[in-house]
């Protein structure tokens, strides 16, 4: 089969589009055949070697933590999972990833994929996805009326940050540059603030009850943050090189998410896009032979929005 794999850790060239031996599945495990896999910027630090602490991989090592495709072949011991079954999930991001035309997977990390999008777009949901959902319901707690800040709105968590959050009843304050201001309003954000030209700190006016933090700002914008939440609320920040800011005097937590895969929850982020009550957006559908330039073009800043990377059918 064919895969992109790095056999040393370096700038984007050292990925290289290759032959590799099919992988046969083990206990506990299914193979799927790869519909779309999706970048996510954790790729590049990972390929640049820059998370060999918390993230060891062996090399050589298939990026890839999202994966959408059919189940092509079970190992022992797996219930409730059969050859031919549409699933999605975020794989271990210690383990060989989905950059290939096949992947194995623990079947527990698996869900049924969402009917309502095509597979292949199905692979923009997970990482990005559970992110958002873990940011505000396992960790800020978000609850109907709630004013939620949420800084850097226009990447691809914010765009499923917004849709949850509005979902459960809040009012959405998102910070946009003029590039995505128009897909955040339509996500459902209430106030759109133009971070390059505005102050958060200036146009937010009432404090907040959550400020969620996607965006790699300075340090001193994400401490700012924490002057804009009402007493007893939270920071939750995704940046997790900067740890979140707390003011202890008033209750403000600070809390530095890592997220991690979940099945029951990407389960329910299904059932949403097939209610119709949550959107999937692609910015863009890559071949897999042309990961290399995708991770370069990333490198430069010149990724906006989610891409998917997609294996050719041979």
């Amino acid at each position: 089969m064919k895969a992109v794999r790095f056999h040393e850790y370096g700038a984007p060239d050292v990925l290289r589009y290759e032959d590799v031996e099919q992988p046969v599945p083990g206990a506990g495990q299914v193979r799927i055949r790869v519909a779309a896999t999706s970048f996510n910027p954790v790729d590049g630090n990972i390929r640049g070697g820059f998370m060999q602490g918390p993230i060891p991989v062996q090399l050589p090592h298939t990026p890839g933590i999202d994966v959408a495709g059919t189940i092509d072949a079970v190992g022992e011991g797996v219930d409730g999972i059969a050859v031919g079954d549409d699933v999605i999930g975020f794989l271990p991001m210690d383990g060989n990833g989905a950059a290939a035309q096949y992947v194995l997977a623990p079947a527990d990390v698996l869900t049924p994929a969402p009917k309502g999008v095509p597979l292949a777009d199905a692979a923009a949901l997970p990482l990005v996805g559970l992110t958002a959902y873990q940011a505000l319901f396992d960790h800020a707690k978000i609850t109907a009326g709630q004013r939620v800040l949420i800084n850097g709105a226009g990447g691809a968590v914010g765009g499923y940050a917004v849709q949850l959050a509005k979902n459960a009843g809040a009012h959405v304050i998102a910070t946009a540059g003029p590039r995505s201001s128009e897909a955040v309003t339509s996500a459902g954000a209430d106030e759109v603030i133009d971070h390059t030209t505005t102050s958060v700190t200036v146009a937010v006016t009432e404090p907040v009850d959550l400020a969620l933090n996607l965006a790699p700002v300075a340090p001193d914008e994400l401490a700012s943050l924490v002057t804009l939440v009402r007493p007893g609320g939270v920071v939750v920040n995704t940046t997790v090189w900067m740890p979140a800011p707390s003011d202890e005097e008033r209750d403000v937590r600070g809390i530095d998410l890592f997220v991690r895969s979940d099945a029951d929850q990407l389960a329910q982020l299904v059932a949403l896009i097939d209610r119709g009550e949550l959107r999937v957006d692609v910015a863009e559908r890559v071949p897999l032979a042309e990961l290399p330039a995708l991770h370069a073009r990333a490198a430069e800043g010149a990724v906006h929005g989610k891409v998917i990377v997609v294996p050719s059918a041979d």
